[in-house]
């Protein structure tokens, strides 16, 4: 009778997890590693210290199968097989180490220094005229901004204060409301028209970031572009209830 020979595979995958990594990282290892060797590798993985380390080895049911305490043996020779973890502790690590990005040292580039680059992002949309590098986009854009505001103007212009109006903004529902204010703001450039609505569907009460442009009850003004307003003949909505009792 011929004997029998068993075959295994020369390396393991495993998930390697610590202290300071509880998702671990999957890798690769051969067998025929001894733990001191193994633990080397582990250095570079979890910042622990060779010298220091302990290594348990878990199931695929996260079940301790044994510690992996022998520096001489060999890694296969321990129970481990595709897809089990190895969690490791040191005293020298602590829990959140790598989290925390204030410890960082950043890079920091200044303006000048990162228009000499050649290697850029900067770079290569300057080398391709792409963006704010095209000339003739740039002033394509500029003609619409213009002609955009010239709009605007005109558009408010047929517009005063106590005119009824509704409010058509894409995508939002038509609301009809009072014209309180016509002019510029602080908190965005343009001219803005803004709107003491019939009802409740503002986001201020005619405020915004501590400035007052009129005066409304909370939730019921808003800042809306003038080419989004129509004025007209928009009586407050009757709900019906004047009929209740």
């Amino acid at each position: 009778m011929s004997g029998v020979q068993i075959i295994s595979d020369s390396t393991v995958t495993i998930n390697v997890t610590s202290v300071c990594n509880q998702f671990g990282a999957e890798k690769r290892f051969p067998k025929n590693l001894t733990i001191l060797d193994f633990k080397g590798k582990l250095e570079l993985l979890t910042g622990g210290q060779q010298k220091t380390m302990k290594l348990q080895l878990y199931n695929k049911d996260n079940k301790l199968v044994c510690l992996i305490d022998d520096d001489s043996a060999l890694l296969g020779s321990y129970p481990i097989d595709d897809g089990m973890r190895i969690h490791v502790e040191d005293k020298n690590l602590t829990a959140g180490e790598f989290d925390d990005v204030s410890k960082v040292e950043k890079f920091e580039l200044d303006e000048e220094e990162y228009a000499k680059r050649t290697d850029s992002v900067r770079a290569f949309k300057e080398r391709n005229k792409m963006g704010r590098f095209n000339p003739e986009l740039v002033k394509q854009k500029e003609e619409e901004k213009l002609q955009q505001d010239l709009l605007e103007k005109e558009k408010a212009e047929t517009m005063k204060v106590g005119d009824r109006c509704e409010t058509r903004v894409t995508g939002q529902p038509t609301r009809r409301g009072t014209i309180k204010y016509i002019g510029t703001t602080d908190f965005k450039p343009g001219i803005w028209v803004g709107i003491h609505y019939d009802e409740p569907h503002g986001k201020n009460d005619g405020s915004v970031n501590g400035k007052r442009y009129f005066e409304c009850q909370p939730k019921y003004g808003g800042f809306v572009k003038p080419l989004f307003v129509e004025v007209g003949d928009f009586p407050e909505e009757d709900f019906g209830l004047d009929d209740e009792m």
